[in-house]
């Protein structure tokens, strides 16, 4: 009896439920985004509710390879990220188990889900994409409803112009009607003018009946070509006026639903399976052999320079092999051509002579030209993008399955790294990848659609950009990696730029300083003061200890908050570091040793700009000066990290000014800013 562990049940039962769940989301997302697209095409057509049923059932059955990754990537994110966040995940690594043990359940069923993706897709979708495209197109070519406005003519049936001045809606009477019959050319048009009239559609649908009363109908009483030879002896034109109490009028206008068939569909790429692609891709490429054979049959007979082709050449070659044959001993020199020289060889013509083998020449190359239309270039063009198409959907076969098993191995570790469930952040970092992975999806497709790329390199881009990322955050997360910690990329970046960082207090020099505060006492602050700090948490203190102005304090509140800290036994090892002025001192000694080299790259990069342009060094002084800038905002943002002197906006407004004149802002202004606002660092004096 096959027996499931406990474990996996449970992961099972977690993802499952969250699987449909998003699956029913995404697949609502994109039928919606398929009807904000085609609206206008179906509305106002009075479609029935079961063909719109029906039309909304095939477009979301063809919308699953769209939805199906998508879903499997927002569902184990949300999984491994709502067990990550319940400490669950965390509590089964204790255990001894490992991520990819927790994931082996799901990845069984992921792998199930590819394999019934691929069947779905090789087997099912031809068939829904037959009845989709035919219910669709004759969704398009259905006509839209009638409604001929108020007090303007309508021409919306073809040969035919309306007005109505006036409808009643309860009788349904059109009062003030005008029908201007062009069915029979402008020249042979008739006009109907009537007091009212009655409009009813057939039971068919296919023509207007109007009950028309009380009118008058005026047409031509001559043909147009005899009215044109008349027109030219008389000078007036005969026509007929008919006077009706009441008078039928019939006008084709379909404005019923006709199916389009659906065999107009089955021989083309979309209603084939793999086998069907396979035999029809051979056929074609066996086809497009025989173009090729033809043409050079065509080239070798109509294009230029033939001479190879005729039978003299032929009998002339045949000649010499026997007469090589007959005297083996003999040795045959070629004919050695000297090197033509066709300047000196025009330059002996005339200026008359020159311009008539010009002349020549340029029919020969007009008529070459022709004669290449008799290649069945247009036939070939057309085989080949048949070809490529049907390449395209026999690899979009295998491609869904493949990318459902990259979203998972994407969305799982993800899941497990960033610890975080819901539908909050797992639908934006979801949704993010989506998009990048649809835009790399469509770029490929397009490339392999038009031919600049092999069809199996554009259908499988996409995949071959997400596979590594898959494999990258799956070893992270196997390993617990911070992949998403802030310090980590900064130790990166801080050791490829040769950063230096002061050394950071001694446990023994930071208990001195901790000791060398004193009690609450002996400090000299109002009683109403003392009580509020002492009302404050341990939180709250530490705010007012690293930006006591922001709370209009002075420097004897700020260590009374430090005292009271160190009165309830709070850790201030973090707040010394913070605050420690030789720390400040040694930060601030690195920023101007790199600001020196920064402003003589600076200055170089002005010069290779405006003054010496050298193209080829240009790039690399703009590089340096790059770094090196890069390397003085560390510095200064590690100088300000806790100095709370300064708002964003502040920094913000020097760093612009910096990019833009480094040396001046620098020597200037931010170096004397900074010796000013070190002031008073230092908690104890």
């Amino acid at each position: 009896m096959l027996r499931i562990k406990r474990l996996y049940l449970f992961i099972i039962q977690t993802f499952v439920p969250v699987f449909f769940m998003t699956f029913g989301i995404c697949l609502f997302i994109v039928l919606m985004q398929f009807l904000w697209r085609y609206v206008e095409e179906m509305v106002g057509k009075g479609l029935d509710v079961l063909v719109l049923g029906e039309l909304f059932f095939y477009a979301a059955l063809q919308l699953i390879p769209m939805a199906l990754p998508l879903s499997l990537l927002l569902a184990s994110l949300m999984t491994f990220g709502n067990l990550g966040e319940r400490l669950e995940l965390l509590a089964i690594k204790a255990a001894g188990v490992s991520l990819l043990k927790v994931m082996r359940p799901l990845i069984i069923l992921v792998g199930m889900i590819a394999i019934g993706a691929f069947f779905f897709q090789n087997y099912a979708m031809p068939e829904i994409n037959v009845k989709f495209r035919s219910l669709f197109m004759s969704v398009k070519g259905k006509k839209p409803e009638l409604e001929i406005p108020e007090g303007a003519f309508y021409d919306g049936i073809k040969g035919y112009s309306l007005y109505i001045k006036k409808k009643d809606p309860k009788t349904r009477m059109l009062h003030d009607l005008k029908i201007y019959d062009l069915s029979k050319g402008f020249d042979n048009m008739s006009i109907i003018v009537c007091d009212s009239g009655i409009m009813h559609v057939s039971e068919d649908k296919t023509f207007l009946l109007f009950s028309l009363y009380d009118g008058q109908q005026f047409s031509n009483g001559q043909e147009s070509d005899t009215r044109r030879v008349s027109s030219q002896k008389n000078k007036f034109i005969s026509y007929f006026r008919e006077n009706f109490k009441q008078k039928d009028v019939i006008i084709p206008f379909n404005t019923g639903f006709e199916r389009m068939d659906e065999a107009n569909l089955e021989g083309t790429y979309v209603s084939k399976n793999i086998l069907q692609l396979e035999e029809s891709i051979d056929s074609m490429n066996h086809h497009l052999d025989s173009l090729n054979i033809r043409d050079r049959e065509v080239v070798g007979k109509q294009i230029y320079l033939t001479y190879r082709n005729t039978d003299f050449y032929k009998e002339k070659k045949i000649a010499l092999e026997q007469k090589k044959d007959s005297f083996p001993d003999m040795q045959f020199a070629e004919a050695k051509i000297p090197p033509l020289d066709f300047d000196s060889l025009i330059s002996t013509f005339s200026q008359e002579r020159l311009s008539q083998y010009l002349e020549s020449a340029s029919s020969e190359a007009r008529n070459n030209r022709v004669n290449s239309y008799m290649i069945e270039i247009p036939q070939k063009e057309f085989v080949q993008k048949n070809i490529r198409y049907h390449l395209i959907e026999w690899h979009q076969k295998f491609t869904l399955s493949f990318a459902c098993l990259i979203f998972f191995f994407i969305g799982a570790p993800l899941g497990a790294i960033i610890r975080k469930g819901g539908l909050g952040m797992p639908v934006v970092v979801s949704v993010c990848l989506f998009i990048f992975y649809y835009i790399i999806n469509n770029i490929g497709y397009k490339f392999a659609r038009d031919g600049v790329w092999e069809v199996w390199q554009g259908m499988w881009l996409s995949s071959a950009v997400l596979f590594p990322l898959g494999v990258f955050l799956t070893y992270k997360a196997m390993n617990d990696s911070a992949l998403f910690n802030p310090e980590a990329y900064s130790r990166f970046i801080r050791k490829i730029l040769f950063i230096k960082t002061p050394p950071a207090l001694t446990s023994e020099e930071r208990q001195n300083i901790i000791n060398r505060i004193p009690d609450v006492s002996e400090i000299d602050v109002y009683p109403e003061l003392l009580s509020s700090l002492e009302d404050m948490d341990s939180d709250k203190l530490r705010q007012v200890v690293r930006d006591h102005e922001k709370y209009n304090l002075d420097k004897e509140a700020r260590l009374a908050a430090l005292s009271i800290l160190k009165q309830r036994g709070a850790e201030l090892g973090d707040i010394i570091d913070q605050q420690d002025r030789k720390n400040i001192d040694k930060i601030q000694y690195f920023y101007n040793i790199n600001s020196i080299y920064t402003s003589i790259a600076y200055l170089l990069s002005v010069l290779a700009l405006f003054v010496v342009k050298i193209e080829d060094l240009s790039w690399i002084v703009y590089a340096a000066y790059f770094v090196l800038f890069i390397r003085s905002m560390i510095y200064y943002q590690a100088f300000y990290r806790n100095i709370h002197t300064r708002n964003a906006m502040y920094h913000v407004i020097v760093i612009v000014l910096l990019i833009a004149f480094y040396p001046i802002t620098n020597y200037l202004y931010v170096k004397k800013q900074m010796d000013k606002d070190k002031m008073g660092v230092e908690i104890i004096d």
